[in-house]
Parts: C-alpha cells; sequence; structure tokens
C-alpha cells in the first residue's frame, strides 16, 4: 500500500507545485507511471471527492441500468419508474457478484445472477429466493429491509452524472458552481443530444491527467491544430484561470460550420455578444473536459484505466431541437467528424508527453508564466489534494 507520507521527496516535490508559476515544478513522475502511487491519487482525487461517471442519457428511460467504473468500483446508474436517476455499488449483498455486466433496461426488478436475490429500482432487497431452504424464501437471519443496494451520493448537471463515493466531497451545487456561473448565459436552455453520430470514444495510451492538462491550454495550437490556428490564431485565445476547480481557454474567433448549401445549427437567441463569435473550452476538475458555442457544446469524460490508459468519451449536444432531425444529419455527422478529428491530433503529443514521464531526466517540466497559467491551475488543485492531511 503507497503511504505518501513515507516519500518524503514527493512530497517535497508537490509542495513545489503549489508554488507560484514563475518557480513552480510540474507535478512528479510517479504520479503518471507507478501504478502504487496511482491507486493513491485515483482514491483522492477521484473518490473522495466528486468525479464524473458517465452521462444522463445513458439511463433515458425507466428501468435503464448502466454499469461502469471508477477507479475500480464497480457502479450502477439507474433510472427509477418516476425518472429519478441513482446511483448504488454495483454488487449484491449476497455474495458480492456484480449485478450489471453491460447496459440495459430491466421491467423494475435487478436480479443477481448467481441465486436470484432480486432488487427493485430504488435499490431495496424484494426477494431472497431459498435462502431459508427449499421452498422457503425467507429466514429470520436475513433482514431484507437492511441489505438493499448501497446508494453512492450523486448528481446530475448538464447531462453529466457525478458520484462522491466517499460522501465526503462536499454540496454538488457548490463543486459545479464555478462553470454553471460561467457559463450562466447557458443554464437555461435546453440540450438536446445529436444521437449516435454525436457520439465516439477513443482509447489514449497515456496517463489521464495528461489529457487534462493538454485541453487546458492553447499554447499547443500554432503546431498540433494547425487548421484551427489558420483563423482561431493563438493571439486571439486568452486564459480562464483562477477559479479552484476550473481552468482553460476561450476564444474570440469561433466559426461556425456551414453544410453545402450553407446552413447552419440554429443558435441560442439573445446571447450576450461575446457568444456571438466566441466559444470556451474548459476542464471542471478531476475528469470532465466541456466545450460551449453558441449553437452546440460538448462534454469529453476521461476514464482512467490505471497509470498509462485513458478512455475518451466524446458527447455532443445542441441548443435547439431542430438541430437534432433529419434535415441536419449531414451537418452533424459533419461537426462530428471535425471534433474527431481535431481530438485525434492531440493523440500523438499526449502520448509523447507519457512516455516522457519514464525518464530520469524530467522531473515534471517548467511553466510558462504567460502560457501555462491554465495548466498550472490544474497541478497545484491535484498536489494540494494528495498533500491534504499530511
Amino acid at each position: 500500500m503507497f503511504d505518501l507520507s513515507q516519500h518524503h521527496d514527493l512530497i517535497d516535490h508537490l509542495q513545489q507545485v503549489t508554488q507560484p508559476i514563475q518557480t513552480a515544478k510540474g507535478l512528479p513522475n510517479p504520479f503518471y507511471v507507478d501504478p502504487e502511487a496511482t491507486l493513491f491519487e485515483q482514491k483522492r482525487l477521484l473518490l473522495d471527492g466528486w468525479a464524473c461517471i458517465g452521462f444522463g442519457h445513458d439511463v433515458a428511460r425507466p428501468g435503464a441500468l448502466h454499469p461502469t467504473e471508477l477507479a475500480g468500483v464497480p457502479l450502477l446508474m439507474v433510472r427509477d419508474r418516476d425518472g429519478n436517476l441513482q446511483v448504488f455499488h454495483n454488487v449484491c449483498q449476497h455474495r458480492g457478484v456484480t449485478l450489471v455486466e453491460s447496459p440495459t433496461t430491466c421491467r423494475g426488478l435487478i436480479r443477481c445472477p448467481y441465486h436470484s436475490w432480486t432488487y427493485g429500482l430504488d435499490g431495496q432487497l424484494k426477494a431472497t429466493p431459498m435462502v431459508g431452504g427449499a421452498g422457503r424464501h425467507r429466514h429470520p437471519c436475513i433482514n431484507t429491509a437492511k441489505l438493499g443496494l448501497v446508494p453512492v451520493t450523486s448528481g446530475e448537471w448538464r447531462d453529466l452524472v457525478f458520484v462522491n463515493v466517499s460522501g465526503d466531497g462536499g454540496d454538488f451545487a457548490d463543486f459545479t458552481a464555478p462553470l454553471a456561473e460561467r457559463w450562466v448565459d447557458f443554464n437555461s436552455v435546453d440540450l438536446h443530444h445529436g444521437g449516435a453520430d454525436s457520439s465516439f470514444q477513443l482509447t489514449l495510451q497515456t496517463n489521464w491527467k495528461l489529457a487534462v492538462e493538454n485541453y487546458c491550454e492553447s499554447y499547443h495550437l500554432p503546431w498540433i491544430h494547425p487548421g484551427l490556428n489558420s483563423y482561431s490564431r493563438i493571439e486571439d485565445h486568452y486564459h480562464i484561470e483562477g477559479q479552484e476547480v476550473i481552468s482553460g481557454q476561450g476564444t474570440r474567433v469561433y466559426r461556425q460550420i456551414e453544410g453545402a448549401q450553407g446552413q447552419s445549427f440554429p443558435s441560442v437567441p439573445n446571447l450576450p455578444a461575446k457568444w456571438h463569435r466566441g466559444a470556451e473550452y474548459v476542464a471542471l476538475f478531476p475528469n470532465v473536459l466541456s466545450g460551449v458555442h453558441k449553437d452546440h457544446m460538448y462534454h469529453i469524460l476521461l476514464t482512467p484505466l490505471g497509470p498509462t490508459q485513458t478512455i475518451e468519451r466524446v458527447e455532443i449536444y445542441y441548443f435547439d431541437a431542430r438541430a437534432t432531425t433529419a434535415e441536419f444529419a449531414e451537418l452533424r455527422q459533419q461537426n462530428a467528424a471535425l471534433w474527431r478529428g481535431v481530438f485525434i491530433e492531440d493523440v500523438n503529443v499526449v502520448e509523447r508527453m507519457q512516455r516522457g514521464r519514464a525518464s530520469p531526466g524530467f522531473d515534471g517540466g517548467t511553466f510558462s508564466p504567460v502560457m501555462d497559467p491554465p495548466t498550472h491551475d490544474f497541478h497545484k488543485w491535484v498536489a494540494e489534494r494528495l498533500l491534504t492531511g499530511l
């Protein structure tokens, strides 16, 4: 078991990460390559606070079940008969079998495949077949009222589903407030998922934190995204920094895509002038990357698979329901292809950063005080949480 208190060199390094950007170091290598350090980190960053595990549309209808994992913990998203979303530990209280292995829809009962113990959508234990012997479905030692599924503290914001496994993450509204307040102009506008053609997934051979770091800054645009930089130049971008659980970048030049006949997606009416040609790209720590524009937005869920592999799941939404109709099908496909191409351009560099983290000749790196404040914000956030309680 990794015990950070016994690694004085790492503690000293993490304390340097929290220093002002002019003298700060980047996070130390073990938190990118070492399996034991990764387990410690994921508990602190993913299980002890709020972290994203999926999307509300994964369980769109009553009875929908969607299993997932967070830092190795099996979880189950459930939509009950009243349309409420709940999250439970995905484990039967009898012998610890995972209840659901793949997304499905049930008629109101969740049955364990091992001994058929059965739970309702509210998590209550409903049936224990032959628990008292053949033909006897009850036993005085089995208190069904106390053996329901274990709930996980959860919250839903803009179709993102978050959990706080430890229960110590504080108020959910406070957690989402920095981004909700920044994007207040869009908060009351409904989201409409673009459907199957607006969803895709990438598997990266890199640590999840490197995906966050890369997303936060615009410094790399001229070399990694020459197409974007041809019209939304690095000088058109600004930093989003100093706001606790978010950091990122914005652009003053956003160009809507157009179809063959010049059509574009409907925009949100009456937006402030900053959004007419602007857009913002923000990381909500720990594991969500989002982008907002006047006509659509997207979320990226980062799911770590150990220290050196990450799943990026991308979901694209529109602010006007008309954009999800057949009329705009070709344009939706064009938009998804555009974003897929942009995100694929980042893959090589984040995977090369991962390989570089194996080098003893790299000490975490240096930050540009001008170009790297959003990235330093994330490093500082990570370091402060790893140091908590020491």
